[in-house]
């Protein structure tokens, strides 16, 4: 007897926020698909909807209401999850009609909430899931969480009340996630945390075998251990503790990118003590200087905060002056608004908006001009670069100075008979400013231009 399809259920999700809220709603697809629901691009075609919110500041809880609304509006049935759902009340006094309402990472809530609104139709025949998950990235790269929370304090942010303390993932479930991903397809793992400097505090470094060898939960032995699959390796948001100093060294051999990702968020002493952050900043400059002479090629990209409360016009020149002799290759700056339930709300000194503005104009300005210089720098060198996308008039692709959507780009002419997820070897050849530009290594004089190497 020929079996008779059932139609699936449908789900769709709108994923808000951080590389961290991606995970988190790359994990969710991950289980509704191993359950046998298919997913929906669209409002219309979905049973239901789930919305991944951020709650990080205020503009961002804005947002997620106003994405919750308008699922409500599209669909009008409404699952939230993330960090703003840490605040039910909030969002039912928003949108009472939304189904459930839970918090950041609570997986299993979120998949009874989804049961309820849509039950699962179970096909052992069709209920199959990728060994590496459903994705929300492109295939040729991926972010890898290696753990949730913060042991930090700072004073204008939050997330250690959503997201609770530090939870390390035990570093054999980290590679053998990261191992699958590479097995998949993957080129680039980004590897991503509150705080990924700190991984394994919370688990005293706890061994584990994989690869055949015991590996720490700690910042190093992951990146030495990720350094051995053959992807490039990018490390977000490392605070700069003294045991960064050991992962340099991968970075110079090449182990893994030369690249780190800091947020370093003020340079005035004062400022950072009102942040409840670290404060020796001169100290922090001592140690760029050696991690640059230890790994020339080193990128560090960073954030920063203008007008927090208490800022003086001095405390902001510290930060410029700061910013010109750290040579800071990418940086992102905001304008600091209060986030309900931070410390720094009752702070005095309040910057005018006005001040903010013009400060933060300024430091743009700098900023800019600094990753001008460090790009210039960068013309003439040979280098590998991954591919992005491509069309009909060439490829577009980053470097490994260059994460992706909050970096810049290399601009490949030519190179339209290149795939996404390649891995070309380029001479730089010029820069606008902000992108770089790029051109094949030839194989020899006779070498057409458009020979790409890969």
């Amino acid at each position: 007897m020929a079996r008779t399809a059932k139609a699936a259920p449908t789900v769709g999700i709108v994923s808000l926020g951080c590389p961290k809220a991606l995970v988190d709603s790359e994990r969710i697809l991950t289980r509704l698909r191993a359950e046998g629901y298919d997913i929906s691009p669209d409002y219309q075609g979905a049973d239901a909807v789930i919305v991944n919110t951020c709650g990080f500041l205020d503009s961002a809880r804005a947002e997620s209401l106003d994405a919750i609304g308008e699922a409500l509006k599209e669909n009008g049935k409404v699952i939230v999850t993330g960090c703003l759902g840490a605040e039910e009340n909030v969002i039912r006094g928003a949108h009472p009609n939304v189904l459930a309402v839970t918090g950041p990472h609570q997986y299993e809530a979120v998949m009874e909430a989804v049961h309820s609104a849509v039950p699962p139709r179970h096909d052992p025949f069709v209920d199959l899931v990728p060994e590496a998950g459903v994705r929300l990235t492109p295939r040729h790269y991926a972010y890898l969480k290696i753990s949730e929370g913060c042991n930090n304090s700072c004073s204008f942010c939050i997330i250690p009340s959503m997201r609770g303390k530090l939870a390390s993932r035990p570093v054999h479930l980290v590679l053998r996630e990261a191992e699958k991903l590479a097995e998949a397809g993957v080129r680039e793992l980004l590897v991503i945390s509150q705080d990924t400097s700190a991984y394994g505090v919370d688990l005293k470094y706890e061994p584990h075998v994989w690869g055949g060898r015991e590996r720490r939960t700690r910042f190093f032995d992951l990146a030495e251990a990720l350094g051995e699959l053959d992807v490039w390796v990018r490390l977000h948001y490392v605070y700069p503790y003294p045991h960064v100093d050991e992962v340099i060294g991968l970075m110079a051999s090449g182990h893994v990118l030369p690249y780190l990702d800091i947020p370093f968020q003020h340079a005035s002493p004062d400022v950072l003590r009102a942040m409840r952050r670290p404060a020796a900043q001169e100290k922090t400059l001592s140690r760029i200087h050696r991690w640059r002479a230890e790994c020339p090629e080193l990128a560090i990209r960073s954030s920063f905060i203008v007008g927090f409360p208490g800022e003086t016009e001095a405390d902001f020149q510290m930060l410029l002056d700061w910013l010109e002799e750290a040579e800071l290759d990418r940086v992102g700056c905001f304008k600091f608004e209060p986030v309900e339930g931070a410390a720094a709300n009752d702070l005095p000194g309040a910057v005018p908006e006005e001040v903010k503005q013009e400060r933060f104009e300024r430091f743009m300005e700098v900023a800019e001009a600094v990753s001008a210089r460090r790009l210039e720098a960068r013309v003439g060198m040979e280098t590998e670069v991954l591919v992005d996308a491509v069309t009909e008039e060439g490829a577009v692709a980053r470097s490994k100075w260059d994460a992706p959507e909050i970096d810049g780009v290399v601009h490949l002419p030519g190179g339209s008979d290149l795939e996404p997820g390649d891995l070309v070897a380029v001479r730089i050849l010029a820069t606008d400013g902000h992108d770089l530009i790029a051109g094949p290594i030839l194989a020899g004089e006779d070498a057409a231009d458009d020979d790409w190497d890969l």
